[in-house]
This record gives structure tokens, C-alpha cells and sequence, in this order.
């Protein structure tokens, strides 16, 4: 069943065309990797996905709802979830601290009941230290609850940003370059998590410029190219496709 439908989408800063024309169908429960060379428009894409950039023209769907246009903070609360290339953990907090704030966005506790410690609130809250117990467990960091988030390993802040963005219950989750900067063990501990989140029935789409990452953990691939999309298929597909190289070797007019 498809999950996001992306109609005619076009983004234009001044004279500049990022995104043009983009038609993409995304399914429930697959990894899908945007692949292209800087510049192709990929994180305008997630920009525009995520509501922090509007388009100049076209149509973004989700579950059947057009959420072309909204405001970043409905579109989450409506079940997509984000990374971003720079960490997005809290550094100052515990890693702890961190998934349990994230878990406050679904709270349904009005802040009064909250203030007055009312038995609903207590409810929520037991329920919210569980779940982040469990979030931390699924992710595994859970030795690493009680430390400082800024001061784990790159790999265990990309891990723990990634269970910050599952917290918040999404139906589709991008990630914006989740293994930059990672050692080749590392790469494989947030590549295997990107899998178990994906097998829990959450949609996953990367942004990522490690080939053999895309390659062997997507099920499908989408090939941008001055903001247009010039290849989608499958890892053998991309991999045999002429303007994919083309566009890669610096061939391409």
C-alpha cells in the first residue's frame, strides 16, 4: 500500500530550480534510498517532505492526507519523523532524558492535570519511562541510558538520534545521512537498526552517499539529479543504469 505520494513537486528559490517536477511513490514497510551527487536536491526533498520548506508547485500525500504545505510540527504530529546530517541529540541531557522528552510529543495530558499531579498524569508518565526503557533496549543503548548524550561515541549518537525520531511513533521516518562520518563497524550497528525499525512496520527513506550502504540495505532506489529524478529501481536497476553513471562520473549535459 503506498504510503506517500509525491505528485509534480517543484521547488524554486529565486532562478534556481532544487526540485523539478519529482513524481515518487512510496510503499508502507520498505527502505527506500535517494541517492544523487551534491546538489542533486536531496535534502530539499526531505525539506519539503517534512514541512520545513513549502514547494512552488505540486502535491505531497501521506496515507492519503495532502499535507502539501503544512507546518513541520503538524506534519510530525501526523506520523513522519526526521533526522538531519548535524546531530539532533540534546547533548546536555542523559541519553535517558533524551528518547523520554521525545515520548512527551504523544502525551495527552493536558499541561494542567500535569501540574497538579493528577492520577492521569501519573499513568502517563509511568507509561513514558517504560517506553523509553524499552525504546532504548530496542536501540540498544541501554548500558548507555545514564550518560551524557554528548559525550557517547558517533555511532551511539546516531543510534540514539534515530530512537528519538522512533519515539515519536512514526509511520515514515527519514534519515538524513545516518552513517557519515561512522567506522565500517559502526555502519553496520545503525544500518541493522534501520532494518529492525523498518521490520516493526515503519517506512524508512535514506538520504546517503555510501553505495555499498544503499545498495545492500534498500529495496528500492530513486536517482536525483538537478533536482530531477532521472532512475528508480531496484540495486541492480540503478547499478546497470547509463544516466545513473553518467550522472555520477560527471558526464552528464
Amino acid at each position: 500500500m503506498t504510503i506517500l505520494e509525491i505528485r509534480g513537486l517543484s521547488k524554486v528559490f529565486g532562478g534556481f530550480t532544487a526540485i523539478s517536477e519529482l513524481n515518487l511513490d512510496v510503499y508502507e514497510a520498505e527502505v527506500v534510498g535517494i541517492i544523487g551527487p551534491n546538489g542533486a536536491g536531496k535534502s530539499t526533498l526531505f525539506h519539503l517532505i517534512s514541512g520545513f520548506l513549502k514547494p512552488s508547485q505540486g502535491s505531497i500525500l501521506f496515507r492519503g492526507q495532502d499535507i502539501t504545505g503544512l507546518k513541520a510540527h503538524k506534519i510530525a504530529q501526523m506520523g513522519i519523523a526526521r533526522t538531519f546530517q548535524a546531530s539532533t541529540v540534546f547533548k546536555p541531557l542523559t541519553v535517558f532524558d533524551n528518547v523520554y522528552t521525545a515520548l512527551h510529543m504523544h502525551y495527552r495530558t493536558h499541561i494542567v492535570e500535569s501540574f497538579l499531579h493528577t492520577r492521569s498524569s501519573h499513568d502517563e508518565d509511568r507509561s513514558a519511562i517504560q517506553k523509553a526503557l524499552e525504546i532504548l533496549e530496542f536501540m540498544g543503548l541501554a548500558s548507555q541510558r545514564y550518560k551524557i548524550a554528548g559525550e557517547l561515541s558517533s555511532g551511539y549518537q546516531k543510534a540514539l538520534a534515530i530512537g528519538i525520531a522512533f519515539a515519536t511513533h512514526p509511520r515514515l521516518l527519514l534519515l538524513d545521512e545516518p552513517i557519515t562520518t561512522l567506522a565500517a563497524n559502526q555502519i553496520e550497528i545503525v544500518m541493522n537498526l534501520v532494518s529492525k525499525v523498518r521490520n516493526t512496520g515503519t517506512t524508512v527513506i535514506i538520504i546517503e552517499h555510501n553505495m555499498k550502504v544503499v545498495m545492500d540495505y534498500c529495496n528500492r532506489i530513486a536517482v536525483l539529479a538537478y533536482g530531477k529524478k532521472i532512475a528508480e529501481g531496484s540495486a541492480r536497476e540503478i547499478r546497470e543504469n547509463r544516466d545513473v553513471v553518467e550522472a555520477y562520473l560527471g558526464t552528464r549535459r
